[in-house]
């Protein structure tokens, strides 16, 4: 393998210069501040026909932790202007170090921008909005992705595998306006220029139909990979969470694409043979789950479950190829705005595994946990064996790590200019604001477009509401009502003044002022994303004051509350045995007792034996 190139700081744009066309220059140095692949996202996608309005999603949450392929943290959205290129100029494709591939030092290296080979460019591509992965473009093509456990995740080669997804994504978004011929680009550049890393699901959308395409490497090839594409029925709803979702693979027909050599290196690796019957891709290409049992399928089980609750789902499931989760379900009730904005919000809250609930949750519902060494984010099965861990949090919908998630629609009966939403949200999904951001802006706020998990920034759209979701794990149960009267109040804010827009660019529109359209729906983005940061920034300081040393202050009133403990808690934590009494001695001696809430009196010089007769 040849020795990669490595870029640094230092020179960068004399360097890229020199080694590519100038053309593509400008777009380049953009890419510099696209964030890096995720590694534990949960995924959705909803067509129209299962939609309240005919609306179209997409869903995405980035829950990865990491360094990309340029050594920085990301919590960020970029939006990459569309350009034309001229005949002859080439596409770079970079190397992405969290693809799950050694090549290039994979994440401890320090080059950046590391380009490990080339494709033909096209006279144009459209501007989109990414972080890494492509989210929505100017044509209202919408994309998601989640990682998947495969048995063959091979390194990065120059000339051999240059494309991880992340790369694929970017491609697809750049250079198609349907989901049909995006799947059907990637599974060519897959087949064309080869595929390394984990594998992976992304999920294309446009205003009609909603495809999902997996891969994973070749084992039998230096080149190439495989890879299969399904589309989902209309009515129906898609959700994946890091694992394969695609099942039997079935010929002749145009809902299913998959690549030529698929049965070929199926067999040649010892993976399937055509005496086992139809191909199921999820058993021949991955063993399941990875992390911990559950891990993957409690969370499709959830969404399925919310929204086809007929269905009568079961939580449980005897193993990672369980069949008990349809492909894709019809929901009881077709999926209007507000259900879709809020379907990474999610704890199991009112299910048997609620986070909020139990000890772990500590006194105040708190329904996050802070990871531990079980819940390595790493293969636990193979063919021949099963890690059996200690012990695993459940993996929740909405996780506390989670770098950012957005909502990405496109909306029926209105001009393509003004269809497509990115409903994007900072840091933890149940405690953001989805800020809208039109597919046809031309601009993003700085406060969305900058900042690092490694560096706090007050001023940045992540730490403003990263700093909230944490403070309010202090009294999670009191502030969340707090959170969601404010979020809510917003985003239905948000919702109106997008309406007004749409009519006001329309009417440019129809008059066939396409650029005023546009300044319109730009100057919106600009200015609504940087209203929601400045209102979240009040709420947070008024938290800050409410919430402060375990008090609750009434900023208004100023009546200050000495809340406590609830009493289960202070059942468990022993407050019983605490100074209320002199003899502490006798009184930690003695078994079974339980705090009441109660205060009793008794004679000041009454023995212990007389207290205890009162206090059990």
């Amino acid at each position: 393998m040849q020795d990669f190139k490595s870029w640094t700081d230092a020179g960068l744009a004399e360097r890229l210069n020199s080694k590519i066309p100038a053309v593509i220059l400008a777009s380049l140095l953009l890419l510099l501040f696209i964030p890096g692949t995720v590694s534990a996202c949960t995924i959705f996608g909803i067509t129209p026909g299962a939609s309240e309005d005919g609306s179209v999603y997409a869903g995405h949450t980035n829950d990865g932790v990491g360094k990309d392929w340029r050594n920085i943290d990301d919590v960020t959205l970029t939006y990459i202007p569309p350009a034309d290129h001229k005949p002859g100029d080439k596409r770079p494709v970079f190397f992405d170090p969290n693809s799950g591939s050694d090549a290039a030092g994979g994440k401890e290296s320090p080059d950046k921008m590391t380009v490990i080979g080339y494709i033909d460019q096209v006279p144009h591509t459209y501007g989109y909005y990414t972080s890494s992965y492509g989210m929505i473009n100017e044509k209202n093509l919408m994309s998601a992705e989640c990682t998947d456990y495969a048995k063959f995740e091979p390194n990065a080669e120059e000339g051999k595998r240059i494309f991880y997804s992340s790369g694929l994504s970017n491609v697809a978004l750049e250079r198609c306006t349907n989901a049909r011929d995006a799947v059907l680009l990637v599974g060519e550049l897959i087949d064309n220029y080869g595929y390394y890393g984990t594998g992976e699901t992304l999920i294309f959308a446009d205003s009609e139909e909603v495809w999902v395409i997996e891969m994973c490497g070749n084992p039998v090839d230096e080149t190439g990979g495989l890879w299969v594409a399904k589309k989902v029925p209309n009515g129906e709803i898609f959700v994946a969470g890091n694992e394969f979702r695609i099942r039997e693979v079935e010929t002749g027909t145009s809902d299913m694409y998959y690549s030529e050599n698929l049965f070929k290196a199926a067999e040649k690796a010892g993976w399937w043979s055509p005496a086992d019957g139809t191909l199921d891709w999820l058993s021949t290409v991955s063993y399941g789950e990875y992390a911990h049992p559950y891990y993957s399928l409690m969370r499709v089980w959830r969404l399925e479950d919310k929204l086809a609750p007929s269905l009568n789902l079961s939580p449980y499931v005897e193993n990672s190829y369980t069949k008990a989760y349809p492909f894709s379900v019809k929901p009881d009730e077709k999926v209007d705005f507000e259900t879709a904005l809020n379907m990474f919000r999610d704890h199991y809250e009112g299910t048997e595994f609620d986070l909020r609930d139990g000890k772990a949750s500590g006194p105040f519902e708190n329904p996050y946990r802070y990871l531990g060494p079980m819940d390595a984010h790493t293969n636990f099965q193979n063919e021949s064996y099963l890690d059996v861990r200690a012990g695993a949090n459940v993996r929740p919908i909405s996780a506390i790590f989670c770098a950012y998630s957005y909502v990405a629609q496109v909306r029926s009966g209105l001009p393509d200019e003004t269809a497509g939403v990115l409903w994007f949200g900072p840091a933890v999904a149940y405690e953001t604001v989805y800020a809208p951001f039109y597919a046809n802006s031309e601009s993003v706020s700085d406060r969305y477009s900058k900042g690092s998990r490694l560096k706090y920034n007050y001023n940045t759209a992540y730490w403003t509401f990263d700093l909230l979701t944490n403070w309010a794990m202090l009294k999670y149960d009191a502030m969340i009502d707090d959170i969601q009267t404010e979020q809510k109040k917003l985003e239905t804010e948000s919702y109106d003044l997008l309406m007004d827009t749409d009519k006001k660019a329309g009417e440019c529109l129809s008059a066939g002022d396409e650029a005023g359209a546009k300044a319109l729906m730009t100057n919106f983005t600009l200015g609504r994303g940087d209203e929601i940061i400045n209102d979240w920034k009040a709420l947070t300081a008024t938290l800050i004051v409410k919430y402060s040393n375990g008090l609750v202050t009434d900023p208004v009133t100023e009546e200050v509350t000495e809340g406590g403990y609830p009493d289960w808690w202070y059942d468990d934590t022993d407050y019983q045995y605490g100074p209320r009494v002199y003899q502490l001695d006798e009184l930690r001696n003695t078994p079974g007792l339980n705090y009441t809430g109660k205060i009793v009196s008794v004679s000041k010089d009454a023995s212990f034996e007389e207290i205890k007769e009162v206090i059990q």
